[in-house]
């Protein structure tokens, strides 16, 4: 049972306007045109390391613009990292759980307030989002997920066995015995929130790797962690090489779990690394993973097809295509297609592509060299595939960022590459189904992609409506009937996808906080017997 103040359910943080002429605006403008040049250390115990291992963090739409750098640590400095939160584990489990969530609502006011600029304009220049798709993330999902953490950790401890007259019985919810292996990704700043403080409000010490792109707002999100009291050690920020961190944190006894979102084939491979070894861990580690999509949108043909095109383009192109829930592939009827593909046309044509400084751009860069050029190899070869017709986009250019055009292929083959592998980019592939191969389509969507995470349905059918989300009922983590499939919220859509997008453990739900915990029961006998025989 939980003791002290009892935190109510939180609403989900508003959006701040950032219109041209707000105060808001100024104040973005200003940190936007900040040039200084963030040095980001490893943070060990409260202590900050510096050293000459360095990676510079560029924004994706401008290469010569030099954001931050990052001090690597040694491979020793993350075993020291682990040593110290080994150390201070049992002091920071023993708080109680009023004290922990106290922390995060602190955290979560001085994000709300003082460094919400300031976090926003680092997401915006260090992972190329436009301020539409930074508030949302750093500002309002960030605060969202540590108070509904907080809040839901409150309703786990509530949760208690039955009592009778002769004994009373309890669950003692106990961090895990271990650390917990953050790895954060790059596409969303309030992830990495989320990755790290699930775990500690729980009573668990963190060993947080963030991905290189994002590091400069994470650092500003540990820094007001820092402030807002997160004791030393509890979550050591550890920004190393992906291979070396990894190594270190899966060779120590003390892994006790491991909280990651990134690639199906990254989480695969860490599942396979813990596999290989699970005899020497000193507890066999929880793993939660959120990784790939190839998210469907179905379009019926009683959908509007306005509402389906619209839907297309927020869902496939807002922040380039760079979200695990991002629509790739639609399937769309026959008598719908030319209505939809004549306004995806139109309206795509008005998008703006560039600086996400103007309030004006929709898409900023790729983020990353890598990825541009695997999108431009895939777009080439898109153009010279007779079995692909291209609908609108298909330019790409890399000067002065990495930027890619928001792209519609119709894909005659449904079992088409482009149908089925993850490009995570502003590529969404159509296929055209007869309107009398409802039924087909639907097995079709099922069986095609390895993935599960999300989906959505457009139909004003009723009885289309529950047949499709009766036959996909295993297709999609999240599904969405008449929308598009992103944006979910926390504490309304918890989110998680199966089959090779992840554990489907619901990040921002009690769902999720309950893997961090491992329970013990207590019994206590008021009378004990006293004669060895029964009925006696």
């Amino acid at each position: 049972m939980i003791s002290g103040p009892q935190f109510p359910m939180p609403a989900n943080e508003p959006e701040v306007s950032f219109r041209p002429g707000t105060e808001a605006a100024d104040s973005l403008r200003k940190a936007l045109e900040q040039r200084e040049v963030v040095e980001i250390p490893t943070v060990i115990g409260g202590k900050k390391y510096y050293s000459d291992n360095t990676v510079e963090v560029r924004a994706p739409h401008d290469h010569q613009r030099l954001l931050a750098r990052i001090h690597r640590p040694t491979e020793s400095q993350v075993q020291e990292a682990i040593a110290n939160s080994k150390s201070v584990a049992r002091d920071w489990a023993n708080l109680t759980h009023a004290s922990r969530a106290t922390i995060l609502h602190r955290a979560a006011e001085i994000i709300a307030t003082r460094l919400r600029v300031k976090i926003n304009a680092a997401t915006m220049l260090g992972q190329s989002k436009t301020i539409d798709q930074a508030e949302p993330d750093s500002g309002c999902e960030l605060i969202d997920f540590l108070r509904f953490n907080a809040f839901n950790a409150q309703r786990v401890y509530a949760e208690q066995p039955l009592s009778v007259p002769t004994a009373v019985n309890r669950a003692d919810w106990r961090p895990l015995e271990g650390f917990v292996y953050a790895i954060s990704p790059f596409n969303f700043t309030a992830i990495g929130g989320n990755l790290t403080t699930a775990p500690a409000i729980m009573g668990n010490t963190v060993l947080w790797k963030p991905s290189e792109k994002s590091a400069l707002a994470n650092y500003i999100f540990y820094e007001a962690l820092e402030e807002a009291g997160l004791p030393p050690g509890v979550i050591n920020f550890v920004p190393g090489e992906a291979e070396l961190t990894t190594r270190v944190a899966l060779s120590s006894a003390d892994l006790a779990g491991i909280h990651f979102t990134g690639s199906s084939a990254v989480f695969q491979s860490l599942w396979k690394g813990v596999a290989s070894k699970v005899d020497a861990f000193r507890t066999i580690p929880r793993l939660v993973g959120e990784t790939g999509g190839k998210d469907f949108v179905l379009a019926h043909a009683s959908a509007n097809a306005s509402e389906v095109a619209i839907a297309l383009i927020r869902g496939a192109f807002e922040y380039q295509g760079q979200k695990c829930s991002a629509a790739s592939r639609a399937y769309i009827p026959r008598s719908l297609w030319p209505a939809v593909s004549q306004e995806l046309r139109a309206r795509l044509h008005e998008l703006k592509v560039g600086d996400v400084a103007d309030s004006n751009t929709f898409m900023g860069a790729v983020i990353s060299k890598a990825s541009y050029e695997k999108l431009s190899r895939v777009l080439a070869a898109a153009k010279d595939d007779g079995a692909v017709k291209l609908v609108s986009g298909g330019n790409t250019w890399s000067e002065p960022g990495y930027f890619v055009e928001p792209t519609v292929l119709e894909v005659s083959d449904p079992k088409h590459d482009l149908m089925t592998h993850e490009l995570f980019g502003p590529v969404l592939s159509v296929h055209v189904y007869d309107d009398n191969a409802w039924n087909e389509t639907l097995a079709l969507i099922d069986a095609t992609s390895p993935y599960a995470l999300t989906g959505s349905i457009f139909s004003t059918d009723r009885f289309a409506l529950h047949q499709a989300e009766s036959v996909l009922i295993n297709a999609a983590g999240n599904l969405y009937l008449n929308d598009k499939p992103t944006g979910a919220m926390i504490g309304q859509q918890p989110f998680g996808g199966g089959r090779a997008s992840g554990t489907n453990d619901k990040a921002g739900s009690y769902l999720n906080l309950l893997r961090w915990a491992s329970p013990r029961v207590v019994k206590e006998t008021y009378l004990p017997p006293r004669d060895w025989r029964f009925g006696a």
